[in-house]
C-alpha cells in the first residue's frame, strides 16, 4: 500500500471552498511504507511555490494521519505532499500518483473556489438519447416526412450508407420519450439528456435550423413541455444539447449572413464567400464569437438561447455542449474560457440548479479546471481505457471515439489503470465526479459490438462504482450493438422487453443502477486502489459513513490483499457474472486477510464500515 490523498471529504476539509478561505488537507500513511521523518504540503499561489508543515495527527489500524493547513489564494489552487523518510528519501505525492522525482504543477491536486456544481451532480445516473431513434408517440404518424428525409420503418436496419447516415428518418419524438419514462424509473435514472431538439435537416440535429424552437417532427414546444414535468414528477432531471461552435448551414442567422446582413459578422467568411465550417462539413458553418451580438443572442443573459430553455415553461435542468473544445478556437484566436464562462455565468443569473457539461473527447483537463464547466464528455478519462482492457485485441472502433487509427488497443488492467489515472489526474476531484463515465454514446461504436466473452458486467460495474457520472446510451440496456457512432443509432426494439435474450441484461443495469444508488459513498466518497494486475482490478470508495470494496475482472484471478487493506467485515452487495463461473466464491478468505478469487469475468462489491478518523482541526 502507499500514501493516499484526494479530494474527499475524508482528506480535504471544506469541499466548496471560498477565495481566501484557511482549510486541512490530509495525507494517510500506511506504516508498512517505513518510517516517515517529516511531511509537507507544496502549493503553488501565483506560481510561485509555497511549503506547509503536516503534522502527525491520528494513527489507527496501521495508517498514520498528517495534516496541514492550507489557504485557497487562487480560484484554482494546486498543492502535492512531499514525503521525507527517515533515511533521508524524497517522495512526491500527487494526483497521478507517488513520484521519486519532482512533478508537474498541472498533476497538482486541487482546490477550485469557482461556484461549484449544483449539489446533485455528483449523485446522477445519466440516460443519452437520440430523440429520432427512441421511441414513436401515437401523434408521430401526423408529423409530416420532411423533405430531406429517407424515410425508414422502427424495425428496419440502420443504413449506414453515406446518404443516409444523416438523413434516415425513423420518426421518434419527445412524446415517444414522454411515454418510456416509467422505463427509466425502473431503472434508476435520474438524468435525461437530450441530443439537439431544435429544427433542422437531419436526423442528428446537429446542423440546428433555430435555437427558437422544438423541431415541430419532434412535437413542438409543447411535447418538452410535457416531457419535462413529467420527468420532473418522477425525479428525473432533463437537460439539453447545444452547438456552440456551429449552427446549420440553414440557420435562420446563416441565412441572413449570406443576404448580406449584419449575421455575417456570426460566420467566418473569406472574401470569395467560402466560409470556415466543422471539419470542413460544409453544413455546418462555425461560429466567431468575437462579435457581440452573437454573444447577446445566443449566451450572454437571460434571454439568451442558454438562458431561456432554462426557465419557465421549459425548466431544462442544465446543458451538454457539442464540441466544446473546438469553440471559439481558431488559428491564433482562443476565446473558449470566455465563452464557456459567459454560458456559466448566464445560467448561474438564470437558475444555479442548473448542470454544464462540456464535449472535449481526448486531453481535456486544461478546460476543465472548475471555471465553468462542471464536468466533461471525454473518452480518454474511462472510455476509451475501458474498451482497451476488456475489448477483443485489435478490434475495430470507428467514429467519435477517437482511437488512433481507428483500432482498439490491448490493455492489460495496469495499463488501464495507468491510462485512468493518468488522465483523471489533471482534473480537480470535483469536476471529476460530474465527468460522465460513458462506455458509449450516440457518437460511437456500441461497447458490447467488440466486448470480450462475459464483461459487460465489468464493464458497467465499473461505470457506476468509479467517480464520475455513469451514462447508459440508450439501447445498452438491451443489449444493442453497432459498429460506429451512426450503426449505433438503433431504434430502441422495444417489443423485445420481456424476451430472454434481453431481460438478463435489463436486470444487470437495474441492480447495478441501483448499487450506484443505495450507497452514496459511490458518488462522493474517495478512492483508493488496493490491487493492479493484467485481468483484475480491486480498489475501496470511502467516506466517513461507510466503505464499498470493488472488484473487477476479466478472467480469472485468485490475489491477496495487503494486510490491512481494509478494515471491518465485509458484507455482499452484488456479485455478477455474465456466464457461469464455477468455483469458489469471489470472497474466498477474510482472515488472516482479503483473498479474492474467481475462475472468470466477474464484478462484485461489498460493503464496509466507514472510516473512522478524527474531525479536522
Amino acid at each position: 500500500m502507499q500514501p493516499h490523498h484526494d479530494g474527499s471529504a475524508l482528506y480535504v476539509s471544506t469541499q466548496q471552498p471560498a477565495l481566501g478561505e484557511l482549510l486541512f488537507v490530509r495525507l494517510r500513511v500506511p506504516t508498512a511504507y517505513g518510517p516517515v521523518d517529516r511531511v509537507s504540503v507544496r502549493s503553488n499561489p501565483n506560481r510561485e511555490p509555497r511549503f506547509s508543515p503536516a503534522a502527525r495527527m491520528h494513527s489507527a489500524d496501521g495508517w498514520d494521519w498528517f495534516q496541514a493547513e492550507v489557504q485557497v489564494e487562487n480560484p484554482v489552487h494546486g498543492y502535492r505532499f512531499l514525503l521525507v523518510g527517515a533515511d533521508g528519501s524524497r517522495r512526491w505525492l500527487n494526483a497521478t500518483g507517488l513520484h521519486e522525482i519532482e512533478t508537474l504543477d498541472a498533476e497538482d491536486f486541487k482546490l477550485v473556489a469557482h461556484e461549484p456544481a449544483p449539489a446533485w451532480a455528483a449523485e446522477q445516473v445519466m440516460y443519452q438519447v437520440f430523440p429520432d431513434r427512441f421511441a414513436r408517440s401515437g401523434a408521430a404518424d401526423a408529423h409530416a416526412t420532411p423533405d430531406w428525409a429517407i424515410p425508414a420503418a422502427w424495425d428496419d436496419p440502420v443504413d449506414v450508407s453515406p446518404a443516409a447516415r444523416s438523413h434516415q428518418f425513423y420518426g421518434g419524438d419527445i412524446d415517444g420519450v414522454t411515454e418510456h419514462l416509467d422505463h427509466l424509473s425502473r431503472l434508476g435514472v435520474t438524468l435525461l439528456y437530450l441530443t439537439p431538439f431544435f429544427p433542422a435537416a437531419s436526423n442528428h440535429r446537429y446542423d440546428s435550423a433555430s435555437f427558437d424552437e422544438v423541431d415541430p417532427l419532434l412535437g413542438g414546444n409543447e411535447a418538452l413541455i410535457r416531457l419535462v414535468e413529467a420527468a420532473h414528477a418522477r425525479g428525473i432531471r432533463v437537460i439539453g444539447d447545444l452547438t456552440s461552435n456551429h449552427s446549420g448551414d440553414q440557420h435562420e442567422w446563416f441565412l441572413a449572413a449570406q443576404a448580406g446582413g449584419t449575421e455575417r459578422e456570426f460566420y467566418y467568411f473569406a472574401p470569395d464567400g467560402s466560409y470556415e465550417s466543422w471539419l470542413g462539413v460544409p453544413s455546418l458553418p462555425k461560429l466567431n464569437w468575437k462579435n457581440r451580438e452573437l454573444r447577446r443572442r445566443f449566451i450572454d443573459g437571460p434571454d439568451s438561447v442558454v438562458g431561456r430553455w432554462l426557465q419557465p415553461p421549459f425548466n431544462l435542468d442544465g446543458w451538454r455542449i457539442d464540441v466544446a473544445n473546438m469553440t471559439g478556437r481558431l488559428g491564433s484566436e482562443d476565446l473558449n474560457a470566455e465563452v464557456r464562462q459567459t454560458i456559466r455565468r448566464t445560467m448561474l443569473e438564470v437558475n444555479p440548479d442548473t448542470i454544464l457539461l462540456g464535449e472535449s473527447t481526448n486531453d481535456a483537463a486544461s478546460d476543465f479546471q472548475g471555471d465553468a464547466w462542471h464536468g466533461a464528455m471525454t473518452y480518454p478519462n474511462f472510455t476509451r481505457p475501458l474498451w482497451s482492457w476488456l475489448s477483443e485485441p485489435g478490434s475495430p472502433a470507428a467514429g467519435g471515439i477517437g482511437f488512433a487509427e481507428g483500432v482498439i488497443p490491448t490493455y492489460t488492467g495496469r495499463q488501464f489503470h495507468a491510462a485512468h489515472t493518468r488522465f483523471t489526474g489533471g482534473f480537480p476531484w470535483r469536476v471529476r465526479l460530474a465527468t460522465m463515465n460513458a462506455l458509449d454514446t450516440h457518437d460511437t461504436p456500441r461497447f458490447r459490438t467488440s466486448a470480450l466473452p462475459g464483461v459487460v458486467p465489468t464493464a458497467v460495474g465499473l461505470s457506476v462504482t468509479l467517480p464520475g457520472i455513469p451514462v447508459i446510451f440508450a439501447g445498452d440496456e438491451f443489449g444493442l450493438i453497432g459498429v460506429d457512432g451512426e450503426h449505433s443509432r438503433t431504434p430502441i426494439p422495444w417489443d423485445r422487453v420481456g424476451e430472454p435474450d434481453v431481460s438478463p441484461t435489463l436486470s444487470l443495469y437495474e441492480s447495478l443502477i441501483g448499487l450506484r444508488r443505495a450507497h452514496p459513498v459511490l458518488s462522493t466518497g474517495g478512492l483508493r486502489w488496493l490491487h493492479v494486475s493484467d485481468d483484475v482490478l480491486v480498489f475501496v470508495r470511502e467516506s466517513a459513513d461507510e466503505s464499498v470494496l470493488v472488484c473487477a475482472s476479466r478472467a480469472g484471478f485468485d490475489v491477496e490483499l495487503e494486510p490491512g487493506a481494509v478494515v471491518g467485515e465485509p458484507l455482499p452487495l452484488v456479485e455478477l457474472a455474465e456466464t457461469s463461473v464455477p468455483g469458489e466464491p469471489i470472497l474466498a478468505e477474510t482472515a488472516p486477510q482479503l483473498r479474492l478469487a474467481a475462475a472468470g469475468a466477474v464484478f462484485a462489491a461489498w460493503r464496509l464500515p466507514g472510516v473512522a478518523v478524527p474531525a479536522f482541526g
